[in-house]
C-alpha cells in the first residue's frame, strides 16, 4: 500500500429497493473490504432507492436524482457496478446507471478527454445461473466507451446452480475462488488507479 489515498463508489444494482438483504450487496461489501487493504475508502449506493430517470443526459430535469449521483461518480477514483443476473443479463437497474453516463461522450475538455478519463471501473456480479461473463462483457464495453479504464481481471462474480434457490447471501462460508478473484481485482484496480492518478491520459494535443 502507498500513501496515495483513493476512493471507490459502488452501485448496488439489485432490483430490491429499501434495505432488504442483497447478495449483490454482500459481494460488493467483500470487494470494498479487499480494496481497503490497498488504501481505498469506499461507499455503496443502492441505485433502486434513487429516482434515476431514463435518458442519456447528465440532468433529465425535475425529480432526477442522477446529477448528485454523477457528482459522486466523478469524485471517486474507482467505480464499481454490481448487478445481479436476470434473464442472463445484468439487471435493468445497472443498465439505467450505464445509460446515464452516455452523456460523458459530449462532455469532453479541450484535449478531447471525457470527465471519466483516468478513472477505473470494475464489476461484481451475482446470480443463480450462467451469465456472469456476458454481464461483465456488457458492463466493460459500456464503461470503456464512456471513458473508464478496466484493469486486468476487471470483474469478480459468483453464480450458483442453474434454477437453484441458493443465493450468494445464503452461503455459510466464503466461496474460495470468488475470494481469490476479488482479492486480485482489488489489488489490480488500486494499482492502476494510482498510476493514472499520478500520470493521467494526455488526450489530444
Amino acid at each position: 500500500m502507498t500513501d496515495t489515498a483513493l476512493t471507490a463508489l459502488a452501485f448496488n444494482c439489485t432490483l430490491k429497493s429499501g434495505n432488504a438483504p442483497s447478495s449483490t450487496e454482500k459481494l460488493i461489501g467483500e470487494l470494498l473490504e479487499a480494496l481497503k487493504a490497498h488504501g481505498v475508502t469506499g461507499t455503496s449506493i443502492r441505485a433502486a432507492n434513487y429516482n434515476i430517470l431514463p435518458g442519456v443526459r447528465s440532468d433529465e430535469g425535475k425529480g432526477d436524482d442522477w446529477p448528485a449521483l454523477r457528482a459522486q461518480v466523478l469524485a471517486a477514483d474507482i467505480l464499481i457496478i454490481g448487478p445481479p443476473i436476470w434473464l442472463g443479463q445484468p439487471s435493468s437497474v445497472a443498465k439505467r446507471v450505464l445509460e446515464r453516463m452516455d452523456a460523458f461522450l459530449q462532455e469532453t475538455d479541450d484535449n478531447g478527454r471525457m470527465p471519466s478519463f483516468g478513472k477505473i471501473a470494475i464489476a461484481a456480479v451475482v446470480g443463480n445461473e450462467d451469465g456472469a461473463h456476458h454481464s461483465h462483457a456488457e458492463i466493460f464495453q459500456a464503461l470503456n466507451d464512456v471513458g473508464f479504464t478496466i484493469p486486468a481481471g476487471g470483474g469478480t462474480y459468483w453464480v450458483g446452480e442453474a434454477m437453484a434457490s441458493v443465493d450468494y447471501n445464503d452461503l455459510q462460508k466464503p466461496f474460495e475462488k470468488t475470494v481469490q478473484t476479488t482479492s486480485m481485482l482489488a489489488s489490480n484496480a488500486a494499482h492502476l488507479a494510482r498510476l493514472l492518478k499520478s500520470a493521467g491520459y494526455p488526450g489530444l494535443s
